[in-house]
């Protein structure tokens, strides 16, 4: 039952969070997952605590898996993925949500971006090396290739979806984001 709660609290704060950010009161939390107040603090001591918890729930789930030897598959596959969660409606309201909470929360802010930015820069600048390595792309510093497909995937369209500008712009805008960093790299 104890677990039950938690999860339920989990939720409720989630939804919370991302409709009313940081702001969000820990009576509305509770009334939305049907427990008392003092249940929330049972689980989470404050409201910080819960905060910091649902913020590396929500941020864990930005990360994309890549494989594959055909470096443009590869690619877009990640592509298509990442604009997918970064870009949907979770990721910018995810975003909208912790991005004001930085100066808060300046050691979680940088462990958040370590654990899925910075993790996710990792792992495409691993399989850009690996390319590279194999001859399949151009050497060059991989961490610096990965930044700035990452940005160009992300980058504008983000901005325009915070200002609310939705242009449906999807697998044939990853297609073209990705050829065009290959222009760049690829032998």
């Amino acid at each position: 039952m104890a677990e039950a709660n938690r999860g339920r609290v989990l939720r409720a704060a989630t939804s919370s969070f991302l409709a009313h950010g940081y702001a969000s009161s820990v009576d509305d939390i509770a009334r939305r997952a049907g427990v008392a107040r003092q249940t929330v603090y049972h689980h989470f001591p404050s409201k910080d605590r819960l905060f910091k918890e649902v913020a590396r729930d929500l941020t864990m789930s930005v990360l994309v898996e890549l494989d594959g030897e055909d470096v443009r598959a590869a690619l877009l596959r990640f592509a298509v993925a990442y604009r997918e969660r970064a870009l949907g409606a979770d990721g910018i309201a995810t975003f909208r949500t912790l991005v004001p909470t930085v100066p808060r929360f300046k050691a979680l802010s940088k462990a958040m971006y370590a654990n899925t930015a910075g993790e996710l820069v990792d792992r495409l600048a691993q399989y850009l090396a690996a390319a590279m390595k194999a001859g399949r792309l151009h050497r060059d510093d991989p961490v610096f290739a990965a930044e700035m497909l990452m940005s160009m995937l992300a980058g504008v369209d983000r901005v325009k979806r915070l200002f609310g500008i939705n242009d449906a712009s999807g697998t044939r805008r990853a297609q073209r984001i990705v050829d065009c960093f290959l222009k760049a790299y690829q032998k």
